[in-house]
């Protein structure tokens, strides 16, 4: 019980770990060129002006759902210190996803909110709300707003919640906006020429085994000798592990935590690919035909279609 209490606690501190990637590198950039500059480069806690006018910038971080976004996101704000304060009358960050339902005056009432206005009236006009969460930033000295899943905003009041994210980019108080989310935030960003020219985008790639397999193996071992457990040894697994994710790093990353769940629960030394394949039966709620750690050739399932009679022929799984 003692071993298990002791495993179970490493469990949740790998957890909190955040993988350092490249992609750290090129999010940090995007969001640091849109905040201003002292005459020694330093970073300022406020959003750059880009033209005489006063405009500001934005960026897009656009990746599949379990791509890791919105974590990426996060971390990469967090570890700006220009962007925190002490101070409770100051927000140089607010950070909020869309809430349900995704309107534009739901939008404006939770930004409300977290700029610390616990007094949005949903009866007032959806615009008067969202003037007044501009004159909150300005009164603020917020330099970002960053909105998360925001590709489910557009899905009403498209026309509207574009000429909104283009009033925090200009006029007093205007701010920089970071935006994250699937493809389909990009497609709307894509159709207004003006808003489309105020921000920048960063696409989240697909794993690919012979670029990311060294690393992610590098996670599982790093992982694995922090739980106690001795790695896995199948010389196929990571691409049945990617596939299995869907090529999102994301979820590789959660298939990886679930899997050592399985372990610690069995009370087993090792961590092998029938620990896999039981962390993928939970979350797909599939068949061992449709199992990725088990189907000799796993490459032709679809992770994402479940109606299709399939005809791989299950992996004999091993014992001991």
């Amino acid at each position: 019980m003692k071993d298990f209490v002791s495993r179970e606690a490493a469990l949740s501190a790998v957890r909190k770990l955040h993988v350092g990637l490249d992609w750290d590198g090129e999010a940090a950039m995007h969001v640091k060129r849109l905040l201003d500059r002292d005459e020694g480069g330093n970073l300022l806690p406020k959003a750059r002006h880009f033209t005489k006018t006063g405009e500001t910038r934005g960026m897009m971080l656009v990746g599949a759902p379990g791509s890791g976004k919105s974590h990426l996101m996060d971390r990469t704000l967090t570890k700006i210190s220009q962007l925190s304060s002490n101070n409770v009358d100051v927000r140089r960050l607010i950070a909020c996803p869309v809430p349900s339902p995704a309107t534009f005056k739901s939008m404006a009432l939770a930004l409300l909110k977290e700029s610390g206005y616990e007094h949005g009236n949903p009866r007032q006009e959806a615009w008067s709300l969202w003037q007044m969460f501009r004159h909150r930033v300005s009164t603020l000295g917020t330099a970002v707003v960053w909105i998360d899943e925001a590709q489910d905003l557009f899905c009403a009041d498209r026309k509207l919640i574009l000429r909104a994210l283009k009033s925090l980019m200009q006029g007093d108080g205007a701010v920089a906006v970071i935006l994250s989310g699937t493809e389909e935030l990009a497609e709307v960003i894509r159709s207004d020429p003006q808003v489309k020219r105020r921000f920048t985008a960063m696409v989240l790639p697909e794993l690919v085994e012979t670029i990311h397999g060294d690393i992610y193996r590098w996670i599982m071992a790093d992982y694995c000798a922090r739980m106690g457990l001795e790695p896995p040894v199948e010389v196929d697994l990571i691409g049945r592990i990617f596939h299995g994710a869907r090529y999102r790093f994301g979820r590789a990353v959660e298939l990886l935590l679930l899997a050592m769940e399985f372990a610690i629960e069995r009370d087993e030394e090792y961590l092998t690919i029938d620990h896999f394949a039981s962390a993928y039966a939970m979350n797909e709620a599939c068949p061992a035909s449709e199992n990725v750690f088990y189907a000799d050739i796993y490459h032709v399932l679809d992770p994402d279609r479940k109606d299709d009679v399939l005809t791989s022929r299950p992996r004999q799984k091993r014992k001991g």
